[in-house]
């Protein structure tokens, strides 16, 4: 365990912002989830390039040591129509072709995709780096005004998925999974179609996800399986005055006319 962690009283802060506004702790979230596909034999997947650091409409949830000099885990969540396809547009796309009509259906509407989740092993077993970081993306996403949300879980994700109110995409891929990131390991797509009402969740994540909602600076005492950790809630995004969606949305009506004019293209010659 970390100097900086007390594994008796751990304590942390999950904290919330727009990628282009914070590069450093980027590079940190980086690093950190490079760290962990390594160590289960993945060593190249869409969520974990680092293009996104440059895209405006990249957002990053950080779960970090109250001094803010050691990561521990993060999330991030991306809206479509940002400077690139969403990661399960990207991861899907040459199985699937429709996952772009998808995608564009609920982008008019505000949408994006809770992606990059990922936790440390200093942490692991508290649930810092799994159902309260997707509680925490849930929460964000209607303060950048989106409406419905995307995913693509691993089988041990996609329960957790489930309960904070994301459906199977049956209609894509083999009735919703693929194998992905590598071919031992499968991917099931998934899709939160109304984050606003949350009328999908569980009633306690449903329950949670609205108390963060209302208090974006908290500090909660969270319990999972008999061990607690302090979290100190720090998720109102900063700087979201030059934040704009309808812009984004509008990016993203210009992309899908693009790739559907290519596509009849290529299939005409």
């Amino acid at each position: 365990m970390d100097a900086s962690l007390n594994k008796e009283k751990p304590e942390v802060r999950l904290r919330a912002f727009r990628a282009i506004d914070d590069p450093a702790t980027c590079e940190l979230f980086l690093k950190g989830h490079e760290q962990v596909l390594t160590s289960i034999g993945v060593k190249k997947v869409t969520s974990s390039n680092n293009s996104w650091m440059f895209n405006p409409a990249a957002f990053v949830l950080i779960v970090e040591s109250l001094d803010g000099s050691v990561v521990y885990g993060g999330a991030r969540v991306h809206v479509a129509g940002g400077t690139e396809p969403l990661p399960i547009e990207a991861a899907t796309l040459a199985f699937d072709p429709t996952i772009e009509d998808h995608v564009f259906e609920y982008a008019l509407r505000g949408t994006g995709e809770c992606c990059g989740l990922w936790n440390s092993r200093l942490i692991a077993g508290y649930g810092i780096g799994s159902i309260f970081l997707f509680r925490a993306a849930v929460a964000i996403s209607t303060q950048i005004g989106l409406t419905s949300l995307f995913g693509l879980c691993a089988p041990y994700t996609l329960k957790m998925a489930q309960n904070v109110g994301f459906e199977v995409l049956y209609s894509v891929g083999n009735e919703g999974t693929f194998y992905y990131p590598k071919l031992d390991l499968l991917a099931t797509a998934v899709c939160n179609r109304d984050i606003v009402s949350m009328d999908t969740a569980i009633q306690e994540d449903r329950d949670a996800i609205f108390k963060l909602r209302e208090n974006l600076q908290v500090v909660i005492v969270e319990e999972l399986r008999k061990k607690q950790m302090t979290i100190h809630y720090d998720i109102a995004i900063p700087k979201l005055e030059s934040w704009s969606l309808a812009d984004t949305i509008e990016n993203a009506r210009r992309q899908y006319k693009t790739a559907k004019s290519s596509e009849k293209n290529i299939s005409f010659l």
